[in-house]
C-alpha cells in the first residue's frame, strides 16, 4: 500500500520538475525570439506545474498516511493482543495516534479547494492579461522559427509520454487524481505540436496558424479558470460519500474530453441504460458504434479537409490563390480565379482570398456616420448630422478695408464627403499595401485638405468671375471642384498602386459650422442681393444697348469707332487728316448700318428732311399754278378760292336744308350733316303747320 502512493508521488514530482523546466524554456525562448504564442504557452505550462505541485503534496501526504497505518499495524502485531488494544481501540485513543491521516483529511477537505480557487484566479488573470497584451504585440521574423519549432516538438513529445503514463496510472482508484495532471500535459502536448507546425509554416511566410494560436492559448486559460471556479462552487453542493473518489475542482472536464474520449461514450451509455432500464451498452449496435466511431470521425475530418480543395466564387467576386504563401506562379503571373467553381491544393498548401470586385464600397471622409441611422437626413446648415464631424481649413477672400484688420486669412468648414470606390486590381489591393482602405482614407484626407487650402467658399464668384470660380466649395464651382478633387484622388491612388477606382465623390455635405450657420446665411443673403443688383444693372445695360443699336456687340463696335474718331480729332495732326476723314466716313457708314433706336432716329431724321424739302417744292409749284389761273380769270379764281375757304371753314359746322311748298304751309327741315345711319327710314323729319 505504501509503495502505491509512493509511485504516484514520484510521477507527480517528475512532472512538476519537467513542467517548471518547460516553463523556463518556453518563456525565455518566446521572449528572446519574439514569438508571442510560445511565451503564452509558458503560462499554461506554469498552470500545469501548479496542478502537479498540489498532486505531489496530496500523494506525499497519502504516502505518510499509508506509512502511518502500516506502522500502527506492525506495532499491533509485535506487542500482542493486550498491548495492541491501545492501537485498536476505537474513539479518542485511535484518533490521537493517526496524525498523518488527520492531515490528509484536512488537506483534501480544505486545502485542495483553496488551491483550486488560487489556480482558477491565476488562469483567469493571466489569460485576460495575455489577451490584452496580444493586441499591442507583433510577431518577429521567421529567422529562428525552425529552431523554435524543433524545441516545441521535443516538449510535445515528452509531455505526451508523461500524459499517457499518468493517465494510464489514473485507471487505478488510488491514483485517479493523476488524471488532472495528465489532462493538462496532454493539452500542452497538443498545443506544442500545433505550435511547432505553425512555426514551420512561418518559415514559408504563412502566419495564419500562429496568429490563431496566439488567441487560442489566452482564451483557453480564461476558459479553464472559469471552469475551475464553477467546479469549486458545484463541489460545495455535491454530496460526498465515504470511500468514494471526489474529483478535484482543478481536474478539467474539458481537457478530460481530449484525454479520455471514450469516457464520453461510457457516460452516454450509462445515461441511456438508466433511461431505458436495460443494458444498451451491451447491444451489438452500441459495440459496432463504439468500434466505428473513430473511423467515422476520421473519415468526416478527412472529407471536410478535402473540401478545402474546392473554391466557390460568387458572380461579383474574384479569388486570388496563394501557393505556400506566394500568389505568383513560376511564370511570374498571379493566379486569379473568376466567378464559378475552381480547384486548388488543400489548405494550407493553397489558400484562397475572395473579394467583391463589383461591389461599390464607401468610406466616410470628414465625419463618423451614425450607427443606427436608417435613412439620410436633410443637410441643414444649423444642425449636426453625424456622430462626429471634422472641420476643414479653407482660404478666405482678402479685402483691404479697415474692417478686415485683424481678420484671419482662413475659414473653417464642416466637410462630410462620402467616397465610393471599387477594387479593380485585386493583387495590388491585397499585397502591395498592408491596410489599403486606411491608406485610401489618408489619401482622401490629404487631397481634400490640399484642395481646400487653395479653394474658395465665396458664393459670388460666379458673378465677379474671380480666379476661384471653378474651385468654389459652396458656390457655383462645386461641380467643377468635385471633378478636380476626384481626378486628384484617383491620380494619387494610381501612383500608390492601390488597385482602386473612385466611382463617386460627394461635396453636398460641405457647410459652415452649426454655431455660425445663421451668420453665414445672412452673408449669403447679402451677397445674393448684391448679385441681384449687378444682374439687374447688366440686364438694363443689355436692354438699353440692344434698343439703341440692336445688340451689345454692335454697341461695343460703334463705341470703339467713336473713340478712335474723337482721339484722332483731339490730336489734330495734319498727317492724320485723311485718316480722320476716313474715320468719319467709316463711322457714318457704321451708324447707317446699325439697328435699333439709333437706326429709328436716323431714319426719322431722313424722312423729316425729305418731307420738308418736298413740301417746299410743292408749295412753289402750287404758287406758279395759282398765278397762271389768276391771270387767266381773276373773278373765277377769287370765287373758287372763296368757295374753297368756305368749304374748309364750314366742314365741321352742322347744316340744315329747309324746303317749303308754294303756300308755305308745310316746311321740311333735313339735317344734312354727314353721319352713319343704319337705314334711310331713320332720317328724322320735322313737321310744322301754320304759316
Amino acid at each position: 500500500m505504501a509503495t502505491s502512493s509512493k509511485r504516484a508521488e514520484h510521477v507527480a514530482l517528475t512532472s512538476l520538475i519537467l513542467s517548471v523546466l518547460f516553463f523556463g524554456v518556453t518563456f525565455f525562448v518566446g521572449r528572446a525570439f519574439g514569438f508571442f504564442a510560445v511565451s503564452a504557452l509558458s503560462w499554461l505550462i506554469l498552470a500545469s506545474a501548479l496542478v502537479w505541485f498540489v498532486l505531489f503534496i496530496q500523494f506525499h501526504q497519502r504516502s505518510l498516511s499509508e506509512q502511518e497505518k502500516l506502522d500502527m499495524s506492525q506495532l499491533a502485531a509485535v506487542a500482542g493482543k493486550k498491548d495492541a488494544a491501545i492501537f485498536e481501540a476505537k474513539g479518542e485513543h485511535a484518533t490521537l495516534f493517526a496524525v498523518a491521516q488527520r492531515r490528509l483529511g484536512i488537506l483534501e477537505k480544505w486545502f485542495i479547494p483553496i488551491f483550486s480557487i488560487l489556480i482558477a484566479v491565476y488562469q483567469t488573470a493571466i489569460g485576460l492579461y495575455l489577451l490584452k497584451a496580444h493586441s499591442a504585440h507583433s510577431d518577429a521574423g521567421s529567422e529562428q522559427s525552425l529552431l523554435v519549432a524543433i524545441g516545441m516538438t521535443a516538449i510535445a513529445f515528452v509531455s505526451f509520454l508523461i500524459s499517457r503514463y499518468a493517465t494510464g496510472m489514473s485507471a487505478e482508484p488510488r491514483w485517479k487524481p493523476l488524471r488532472a495532471g495528465g489532462s493538462f500535459l496532454l493539452g500542452i502536448a497538443v498545443l506544442s505540436f500545433f505550435l511547432a507546425l505553425s512555426l514551420a509554416l512561418v518559415q514559408f511566410k504563412i502566419f495564419v496558424v500562429i496568429n490563431i494560436i496566439d488567441w487560442v492559448i489566452p482564451t483557453l486559460l480564461v476558459v479553464l479558470g472559469v471552469e475551475t471556479a464553477l467546479n469549486v462552487v458545484l463541489d460545495i453542493y455535491r454530496p460526498r460519500l465515504k470511500d468514494q473518489y471526489s474529483r478535484s475542482a482543478f481536474d478539467s472536464r474539458l481537457l478530460g474530453v481530449i484525454n479520455e474520449p471514450g469516457g464520453i461514450l461510457r457516460s452516454a451509455a450509462d445515461a441511456i441504460d438508466y433511461q431505458f432500464g436495460f443494458q444498451v451498452s451491451h447491444t451489438w449496435f452500441y459495440k459496432l458504434l463504439e468500434k466505428a466511431i473513430a473511423p467515422l470521425v476520421l473519415f468526416a475530418a478527412v472529407t471536410l479537409y478535402l473540401l478545402s480543395c474546392i473554391i466557390v466564387v460568387a458572380p461579383n467576386e474574384q479569388a486570388i490563390i496563394e501557393h505556400f504563401g506566394n500568389p505568383a506562379k513560376d511564370s511570374g503571373s498571379v493566379r486569379i480565379v473568376g466567378p464559378g467553381l475552381a480547384f486548388k491544393w488543400p489548405w494550407p498548401i493553397d489558400i484562397a482570398y475572395k473579394y467583391p470586385m463589383k461591389r461599390i464600397l464607401e468610406i466616410s471622409i470628414g465625419f463618423v456616420p451614425k450607427a443606427d441611422q436608417a435613412y439620410p437626413e436633410p443637410l441643414l446648415w444649423g444642425q449636426t448630422h453625424y456622430e462626429e464631424e471634422y472641420s476643414l481649413i479653407v482660404a478666405s477672400k482678402q479685402s483691404s478695408g479697415a474692417s478686415a484688420a485683424g481678420a484671419v486669412p482662413v475659414s473653417l468648414l464642416i466637410a462630410a464627403v462620402p467616397v465610393q470606390y471599387r477594387v479593380k486590381d485585386l493583387y495590388s489591393f491585397i499585397y502591395k499595401h498592408n491596410e489599403p482602405v486606411r491608406l485610401l482614407e489618408s489619401i482622401c484626407y490629404r487631397e481634400l485638405t490640399k484642395f481646400a487650402a487653395s479653394a474658395k467658399i465665396e458664393v459670388d464668384d460666379e458673378v465677379t468671375a474671380g480666379p476661384g470660380v471653378r474651385q468654389s466649395l459652396l458656390g457655383a464651382g462645386r461641380a467643377e471642384a468635385k471633378q478636380i478633387l476626384t481626378n486628384r484622388i484617383q491620380q494619387a491612388v494610381d501612383q500608390a498602386e492601390l488597385g482602386i477606382e473612385i466611382v463617386f465623390l460627394g461635396l453636398q455635405g460641405i457647410h459652415p459650422p452649426p454655431k455660425v450657420a445663421s451668420a453665414y446665411q445672412k452673408v449669403v443673403g447679402a451677397i445674393q442681393k448684391k448679385q441681384a443688383l449687378i444682374l439687374n444693372a447688366q440686364a438694363h445695360r443689355n436692354k438699353t444697348l440692344t434698343t439703341l443699336v440692336g445688340s451689345v456687340e454692335e454697341a461695343d463696335r460703334l463705341y470703339a469707332l467713336a473713340r478712335e474718331y474723337q482721339q484722332a480729332k483731339r490730336e489734330n495732326r495734319p498727317e492724320q487728316a485723311n485718316e480722320i476723314a476716313a474715320d468719319l466716313d467709316k463711322l457714318d457708314k457704321a451708324f447707317e448700318q446699325a439697328r435699333g433706336e439709333i437706326y429709328k432716329i436716323l431714319e426719322e431724321a431722313d424722312s423729316h428732311a425729305f418731307e420738308v424739302a418736298t413740301l417746299a417744292q410743292a408749295t412753289g409749284l402750287r404758287f406758279a399754278s395759282q398765278l397762271k389761273a389768276y391771270r387767266a380769270s381773276e373773278e373765277i379764281y377769287k370765287h373758287r378760292l372763296k368757295m374753297a375757304v368756305l368749304e374748309e371753314a364750314l366742314s365741321d359746322i352742322k347744316k340744315y336744308l329747309v324746303v317749303a311748298d308754294q303756300n308755305d304751309t308745310q316746311i321740311f327741315i333735313v339735317d344734312l350733316t354727314e353721319k352713319r345711319i343704319p337705314s334711310l327710314y331713320d332720317v328724322p323729319v320735322l313737321k310744322e303747320s301754320g304759316k
